[in-house]
């Protein structure tokens, strides 16, 4: 009977769910974002998946347009560009824009990419791209310069960055970059590149100036306060020139998709694959839905979670798989350097354990008489375990001659293996879950547990990753600087307080763990992995007048800096109180090339 009650009750839901999904598709299509000024280019153009001999450039624009194209070398070569709308791009109340939403309104944005060939080895191109309209109306970039992959033995200043996510010192962090290093060759992002995925405002042109692209094409123009002086940053002009490669964060990962709801509600309301699987199943006994699978998996995607948005906007490389895991995860070689960037992250939820908090370790309880509004605990979103795909595929690569042969072999992923932050409680595990019932069986809590005997990645990637002699792991998540080195030698660096941090977690800043009512102990201090963090080898910071082996500020942004050239890795840091201050370099390691 209970079951009954329940399969109903998740019936009902879906019923919902469903009308909601029909009727606002109805309604929102009908008004599509107007267009407020003159045309033109949504964002500067950007380097992506370079070749021996090619590269790609993807620009973006409000208009459909009648030709895009790609003019470049000294020969004005051309090519054309390949078009196509982002499908899932939105903006609603939250919006920071020159317009006003009530509610979730599609923006139609075109994605357009053009591909450089025939380039040489070690020669810069200039490059510009040009965009025109039906009416014959023409928009074109600025002049910049484009090249083809690097070839090992150059020496190469590789950007390492994660956590952007509109924060408020992100365009300063960025602006100082291009100061102090000057042209990077590459940018190494991991994940979180905005904080709503969907929300297109957040990539191209927040009103409050530090959207994702204008920061990292020096085009920003954010103002920043403090100590009431205000400075306004434009970021850095980056990606123009060097490519950019990311990884999967937990921001850019949309949860069930609506258009009665907010883009906030949608990207913290994902739910795990096999919930989905399960609605369906039950959707088939009552609807006879089509058999077709292409309908049946973007059905699951719609009710469950997606990274549409971000594949549509990146190009990234191929793998050897083929187009199974393009996007999602990837090696390639650039320069000395064997990258290998890992789906590895899971859905944020709080630690909270109030009654009407869909948190980490808990249900809401208003919840339990519906499983539809279950948050199923913090769980993973692409398994990393023994079996995989994933991981079976990166095994194959740790095999590769391409990796067996770099000089350097670093991994990008998003969630951390080692840090002082408070994202790496609980395990990075699947949520084990505990019912609770009273004496006549009625469910009083749904609880999860998540045994540090079971973290995918102490158990299973990180001893993977150690054997095949991995010399740097780069994470983010935490938005703090610290780094760690292993017992083997293996080096692990967390730099993604670029614009705000949540602490780090020593004895004075304990973590918000379980009491006694869960069976797991869960580590409020320190690294729960067992590494102590290494202090900055050049200019630490101070807490109450102790050296600290961390920054985890809200005034001070940091960045790295990898040159493959010498091996070292360069940290930096600025103090946005002071905006006039030199830029200090305050630590630095080398990571040593195989004997």
């Amino acid at each position: 009977m209970a079951k009954a009650k329940t399969i109903t009750l998740i019936a009902l839901g879906l019923l919902f769910c469903l009308g909601a999904l029909v009727f606002g598709h109805l309604t929102s299509l009908e008004n599509p974002t107007p267009m407020l000024s003159q045309p033109a280019l949504l964002s500067d153009p950007f380097l992506q998946s370079p070749t021996e001999s090619s590269v790609k450039v993807v620009w973006f624009t409000e208009f459909e347009g009648s030709y895009h194209q790609l003019i470049y070398g000294d020969d004005r070569r051309q090519a054309a560009a390949k078009n196509s709308v982002l499908s899932r791009s939105r903006e609603d109340e939250k919006s920071k824009t020159p317009l006003t939403y009530s509610t979730v309104t599609p923006r139609p944005i075109w994605r357009h990419e053009a591909e450089a060939i025939d380039l040489l080895p070690g020669q810069r191109y200039r490059y510009q791209v040009v965009s025109q309209m039906q009416d014959g109306t023409q928009v074109s970039s600025d002049w910049f310069s484009l090249g083809a992959k690097p070839a090992a033995g150059e020496s190469l200043n590789i950007l390492l960055t994660s956590d952007h996510q509109l924060m408020p010192m992100t365009a300063a962090n960025l602006q100082k970059v291009e100061e102090t290093i000057g042209q990077v060759d590459g940018v190494f992002l991991a994940g979180d590149l905005v904080n709503v995925p969907d929300r297109a405002s957040e990539w191209f042109d927040d009103a409050r100036g530090g959207a994702f692209f204008p920061c990292l094409q020096g085009k920003a123009s954010y103002s920043l306060t403090k100590n009431g002086r205000t400075t306004v940053y434009q970021g850095g002009q980056l990606i123009q020139h060097a490519p950019l490669f990311t990884a999967v964060g937990n921001h850019e990962v949309m949860g069930r998709y609506s258009t009665m709801t907010g883009l906030d509600s949608q990207f913290n309301d994902p739910v795990p694959w096999d919930a989905a699987k399960q609605l369906y199943d039950w959707q088939a006994d009552l609807f006879n839905p089509s058999s077709d699978a292409a309908i049946r998996q973007q059905w699951l995607a719609d009710r469950s979670f997606n990274i549409d948005t971000y594949t549509e906007i990146f190009s990234l490389p191929s793998s050897p798989r083929g187009s199974e895991s393009t996007q999602r995860y990837y090696a390639t070689t650039f320069g000395d350097i064997r990258l290998i960037s890992l789906y590895v992250t899971q859905i944020w939820r709080s630690p909270s354990l109030k009654a009407d908090v869909r948190g980490r370790y808990r249900e809401r309880t208003a919840d339990l008489a519906n499983p539809v509004a279950w948050g199923h605990g913090q769980f993973i979103f692409e398994s990393i375990e023994p079996g995989s795909p994933q991981y079976e595929w990166l095994k194959s690569e740790l095999a590769s001659d391409k990796f067996q042969q770099a000089k350097y072999k670093i991994v990008m992923l998003h969630h951390p293996p080692h840090t002082l932050g408070g994202n790496i409680v609980p395990a990075f595990t699947t949520p084990v879950p505990n019912y609770e019932r009273d004496e006549a069986g009625r469910l009083t809590a749904v609880r999860y547990e998540y045994p540090r005997t079971q973290d995918h990645l102490m158990q299973h990637l990180v001893p993977l990753l150690d054997e095949a002699g991995v010399q740097l792991v780069f994470y983010g998540h935490s938005h703090l600087w610290n780094r760690f080195v292993g017992a083997s030698g293996m080096h692990f660096l967390e730099s993604s307080n670029v614009g705000n941090s949540y602490g780090a977690h020593t004895a004075g800043n304990p973590r918000p763990v379980p009491d006694s009512h869960y069976q797991e102990t869960y580590a409020a201090t320190g690294d729960p992995n067992g590494l102590e963090p290494v202090m900055p080898t050049l200019a630490p910071l101070t807490d109450d007048g102790r050296l600290v082996p961390y920054i985890a500020s809200n005034d001070v942004t940091a960045f790295s800096i990898f040159n493959t050239g010498s091996g070292k890795v360069s940290s930096y840091y600025f103090d946005s109180r002071q905006p006039d201050s030199a830029v200090v370099r305050f630590d630095e390691f080398t990571l040593d090339a195989p004997s």
